[in-house]
């Protein structure tokens, strides 16, 4: 299904496979990562192409996989994770890449040494962040952070997540204003209306295009659905840049009375204002005036590891988590965010989506959000994408055997996402090594050297 977000409609999109060698303990152990390749978000540059944007994803992965190899011998993966983000950071920097492009190859070679330590250790992610046997020391990245990261979060991982469910700008809220010519025949839910029948949600993630007549109507659309009352995120997508027509919009929001119980369920107001003005101080200096502010958090602007600190010193109160902007740099967000509730400060930590489907991305993801203790996630690939269908009989198989509470098997034959009263089962998640139980074949898949580049 189309799925709309930003500046940009996703109809396909290209998904790569990351297989490293690791040697643990004096024996090579597999580890395997994945994400797709989404035009327009690490960057969101109207003057690219689609096959330019894509070339860079991939220019910033092979240049972390080559790193990765030259990195060597290290103490911990803590060790060498710092050392593999500081040699990208000093390529990059020369070449003006935006960090939050040039980490993604960091993070995709992360995950992968995450799962082959893992595996290679016989623990889960869970374990190995509250043992600290990653050797993370927090203070090397945040003089104010004392202590281990299990000080900071929840003594187990969780063992289900709510399913905060995206509604895309162009996505259909009831059956009946879906054109003929755009009904998918999958069997499975298509409208917002129908997913919440079908799933039972109770969180959503709600799209904003940036006018405010045409958002404050899709709202109170919405808000007739779900019966006035529901959690939910209002996702800026980076719509203004400046605080005041955001603060038009909010205050036309807050003065519709048919929206009145229904704005009661925000949670956090996600990336409103474009990343070349989120963090600048002409907004620090608007925001912290503006004592009647929605809570905020950055997302697309939570490029670095220094990104937070200044976010919240502007007035934001949290940022998000994707496994595609580093696992080790949500685990430090993680510990920074609950060091303040400790301090009774109001903060936000979300988790989002990008589309992530199996076999590899979603239970990765789900696992470093079961163990960072976030209690909702933004799930869309799910939505967008027909279950596991598209990928070859073996895999779809081998992820259904062994994640048998998160999928369950769709009438037409795919495994499809389990979602029961608007949650998800991660048991089988949190069980595996490092989200993915299954050791997966790869080989069906072209590499990446013989891929044709065709989108």
């Amino acid at each position: 299904m189309p799925f709309r977000y930003g500046i940009v409609t996703m109809t396909r999109a290209p998904h790569l496979f990351v297989e490293l060698l690791v040697e643990i303990g004096g024996k090579t152990v597999r580890g395997v990562s994945a994400d797709h390749l989404p035009p327009k978000w690490f960057t969101k540059n109207p003057a690219t192409t689609i096959g330019e944007d894509v070339a860079d994803m991939i220019s910033v992965i092979e240049h972390a996989g080559a790193a990765a190899l030259r990195t060597g011998a290290a103490e911990s993966v803590f060790v060498w994770w710092r050392e593999l983000y500081a040699a990208q950071k000093a390529w990059a920097d020369p070449r003006a890449l935006p960090p939050l492009l040039w980490n993604f190859g960091v993070s995709l070679m992360e995950r992968a040494v995450l799962d082959a330590f893992c595996r290679g250790t016989r623990t889960t992610f869970a374990r190995a962040v509250r043992e600290n046997t990653l050797g993370v020391r927090l203070t090397e990245l945040d003089g104010e952070l004392r202590g281990e990261p299990c000080d900071f979060l929840p003594s187990a991982p969780l063992r289900e997540i709510i399913a905060r469910h995206t509604v895309g700008l162009t996505d259909p809220l009831t059956d009946d204003e879906i054109p003929g010519e755009e009904k998918v025949d999958d069997g499975l839910p298509q409208s917002l209306a129908a997913c919440i029948a079908t799933n039972g949600l109770t969180h959503l993630k709600i799209k904003l295009a940036g006018d405010p007549d045409r958002d404050a109507a899709r709202l109170r659309r919405i808000a007739t659905l779900v019966g006035g009352s529901c959690a939910f995120t209002l996702d800026g997508n980076e719509n203004y840049r400046a605080v005041g027509p955001f603060r038009l919009l909010w205050e036309t929001l807050l003065a519709d009375p048919s929206l009145a119980e229904f704005m009661r369920g925000l949670i956090v107001v996600e990336q409103p204002l474009h990343r070349d003005a989120a963090l600048t101080d002409a907004t620090a200096n608007e925001l912290r005036a503006w004592s009647a502010r929605p809570p905020m958090i950055i997302d697309e602007s939570d490029a670095d590891l220094a990104s937070l600190p200044r976010a919240l010193e502007c007035g934001y109160v949290g940022t998000s988590h994707k496994n595609c902007k580093g696992v080790f740099k949500g685990l430090l967000n993680t510990c920074r965010l609950r060091q303040r509730t400790a301090r009774g400060e109001r903060v936000e930590l979300t988790a989002e989506d990008l589309s992530n489907i199996g076999p590899i991305a979603l239970p990765q993801d789900l696992a470093v959000i079961a163990t960072l203790g976030i209690s909702h996630a933004e799930r869309n690939g799910h939505h967008y994408f027909a279950g596991l269908s598209q990928w070859p009989a073996s895999i779809q198989q081998a992820t259904f055997a062994a994640h048998g509470d998160l999928y369950e098997m769709h009438p037409r034959g795919f495994p499809v996402v389990r979602v029961r009263a608007g949650r998800v089962a991660v048991d089988s998640v949190v069980a595996a090594p490092f989200g993915c139980a299954a050791e997966l074949d790869l080989t069906p898949f072209p590499k990446l050297a013989d891929w044709d580049g065709e989108i």
